[in-house]
């Protein structure tokens, strides 16, 4: 057992090798059985002192874009490191090809190593283009063959989830937060890990995925989920409410402190104790004592309506149905519905049903209607004693009172819609504020909340603008800058959206749109033969788009006057380089008529030697100077190139000198038709 599978069964899937993190999935096999055939063949030919090159390009832009930010190039090197068919891999290979492969292939394959490879690359986290290599690889033909399969699947959805990443961080601006959540709806663990890293090189600033920070070294964030709300039903379930007071070291009871303020904060939101829940207050609670300089609550477990509201008014089944598709999606039409319906046939058992529902979702408000007593209510009835003896009032009168302004609100038809969601949403942020406060008194700052629900924008300005309420009344400018955190399907075409509507939120969570590129899932990079023993070999097809560029190349990023980048250059090796200041002819590839004079301000060769002679040449970037790497390379381009809606393509050229080059080789090898 060689060093690679010891390393993989004894550490898991991926190997500690030094600096780097090498995924021990990633190995000679990870490719197609058509590569080992084929190097068979190569090799029964006589092929092996043939000397070949490759490009690895792709042919499209993804998402509808004009640029493509180029990832994975670590894990090439990490792979070309490690090259090396174990014997249980010849030991697989010998009974799964096809009889009569001679042993001396075998063993040719079990002696094969990347150290006569020349690795060319433009440098991690660059933008890159159409047709232009961002990988060229030379060497022995049957090493470089057998390298295809891997070298893409480590490039083709590295880059595409950089590619992703980048534009989300466009359309949400500089100064919010973008968080990957990913992992859950990723492709397999691997899809996973990988998306973690790559959303953080195109421009996210964390990610949910433990294992991904432990790997990458990239922040992990998290807040918590509905079912820890829902883990509790009352405050009786608290089994601590004691939190040490963080300057004088004295434990006080948060839970009596959360119920004073909720008590003053209900005249402040305009929210009655009532429309909120028990079993949220006491979560909160926990969680804070939990994590007290940590505390981000998720407030929209809960819509909690009056009993007497769901008697009294119904909204219309178009109306709900409507209203739930709405909000589901995140942007929403705030214009309420102008008349509510006066009832159906059905009217009786829907209430009946929406009363079961109350007391389920609801078990706390229930009990209060009914004029029980709870632990919640001896708390609020012994709190405000010690606060204010002359206004202690039953929580049946404040229950009494909720109903009556819950009930005004529905009245006022043309605002029905708006004030509900306003009421609900408020009610949420009701046991956050008043555990915020709870906390402050302690010494502590609360750090902010999540929205899982809802129209995103408008309950964000609700929010905002609570937090302000806050601030005045009780003294807390910290409150003013509580972090609003915005989950739930989004995408990037929601955040353009929210952005019109001028949201309130200060950081995105994002992950299936973002881990699964549901809008293009394969960047489509190919890898094809171009040169051999120094001979320029050319693909045709009727398809241009498929028709390869011939011959060893060089590639240059040319720039105007104003520092953006102007058009890549492709060029013959053999070609002097552009020269600054230097007039030069640029043509399409195919088109002869499209062609144009450049003088460039300043020329950069796009290509380094990244490995040779079984070694890496450079001095490989850490991820956060690869995330670097990727705002920097963008600020090269102009707008209306990086635009989401009809972007100016940007162009891609070649020299004259390959022009006439490609024209002249497409020539001697497009077979010659014959009319009868």
């Amino acid at each position: 057992m060689n060093d690679r599978e010891m390393s993989c069964n004894s550490g898991g899937q991926f190997m500690d090798r030094g600096r780097m993190n090498q995924n021990g999935v990633v190995q000679p096999l990870l490719t197609d059985l058509y590569q080992i055939t084929m190097a068979y063949a190569y090799w029964k030919s006589g092929k092996t002192d043939d000397q070949a090159v490759f490009d690895l390009f792709f042919r499209n832009n993804p998402f509808h874009g004009e640029f493509t930010i180029f990832a994975g190039l670590e894990e090439c090197l990490k792979f070309l490191d490690s090259f090396h068919y174990s014997q249980s891999d010849i030991d697989y290979l010998r009974q799964t090809l096809p009889e009569g492969i001679e042993n001396e292939f075998f063993e040719y394959l079990g002696n094969l190593t990347a150290h006569d490879v020349t690795l060319y690359a433009i440098d991690e986290g660059t933008v890159a283009f159409p047709r232009v290599p961002i990988i060229k690889i030379e060497g022995p033909l049957i090493i470089v063959q057998l390298l295809e399969t891997t070298l893409l699947t480590l490039v083709n959805y590295a880059s595409l989830m950089a590619t992703n990443a980048a534009r989300y961080r466009m359309v949400a601006g500089k100064h919010v937060k973008l968080l990957e959540f990913g992992l859950r709806r990723a492709q397999g663990p691997d899809g996973g890990l990988s998306a973690s890293k790559y959303s953080y090189t195109g421009g996210f600033d964390g990610t949910s995925n433990v294992l991904a920070g432990k790997l990458f070294n990239i922040p992990v964030k998290g807040t918590h989920a509905h079912a820890y709300i829902t883990s509790f039903s009352s405050v009786g379930e608290l089994k601590t409410r004691l939190l040490k007071h963080k300057q004088t070291g004295v434990m006080e009871d948060l839970l009596e402190h959360a119920i004073k303020h909720r008590q003053m904060l209900s005249h402040v939101l305009d929210v009655s104790t009532e429309e909120s829940s028990e079993g949220e207050l006491a979560a909160m609670v926990s969680y804070a004592i939990a994590f007290p300089d940590g505390f981000m609550a998720l407030v929209d477990t809960y819509d909690v309506k009056s009993r007497d509201t769901e008697q009294n008014t119904q909204v219309p089944n178009d109306t709900k149905s409507r209203t739930s598709s709405q909000l589901t999606n995140g942007v929403a039409p705030l214009t309420p519905p102008t008349t509510p319906s006066n009832g159906t046939n059905g009217h009786h058992q829907e209430k009946q049903q929406q009363q079961q529902q109350q007391q389920q979702h609801s078990p706390t408000l229930t009990k209060l209607n009914n004029g029980h007593t709870n632990g919640l209510s001896k708390i609020v009835a012994k709190t405000a004693e010690k606060e204010q003896q002359q206004q202690a009032t039953s929580v049946k009168d404040l229950s009494t009172t909720a109903t009556t302004t819950v009930i005004t609100t529905v009245n006022n038809t043309s605002t029905y819609l708006p004030k509900y969601v306003e009421k609900s949403f408020r009610s949420g942020l009701l046991n956050f504020s008043a555990v915020a406060l709870a906390l402050n008194d302690l010494g502590y700052h609360a750090l902010g909340i999540r929205i899982d629900s809802g129209d995103l924008a408008y309950l964000s300005c609700l929010a905002r603008e609570a937090f302000e309420k806050v601030a005045e009344r009780f003294k807390v400018p910290w409150f003013n800058k509580l972090t609003i955190v915005a989950s739930n399907d989004i995408n990037e075409d929601t955040i353009l959206s929210l952005n019109e509507q001028g949201h309130k939120i200060d950081c995105f969570g994002i992950g299936t749109h973002l881990v699964t590129c549901q809008r293009q899932p394969a960047l489509g990079c190919v890898y094809k033969l171009v040169e051999i023993n120094g001979q320029a070999r050319i693909k045709l097809s009727q398809d241009v788009e498929k028709v390869t560029m011939p011959g060893n190349k060089n590639a240059y990023r040319l720039y105007s006057a104003d520092g953006h980048a102007l058009i890549d250059l492709l060029q013959k090796d053999s070609e002097l380089p552009p020269a600054v200041g230097q007039k030069v002819l640029c043509r399409h590839p195919f088109q002869e008529s499209k062609r144009a004079y450049v003088i460039p301000s300043h020329v950069e060769s796009l290509y380094k030697i990244y490995w040779q002679s079984g070694k890496i040449c450079q001095m490989l970037p850490t991820l956060e100077q690869v995330r670097e790497k990727v705002q920097i390379s963008l600020k090269t381009l102009r707008n209306d190139h990086k635009r989401t809606l009809n972007p100016t393509p940007y162009k891609v050229a070649v020299s004259d000198n390959l022009y006439n080059f490609i024209h002249d080789l497409w020539l001697q090898n497009a077979p010659i038709g014959e009319l009868s």
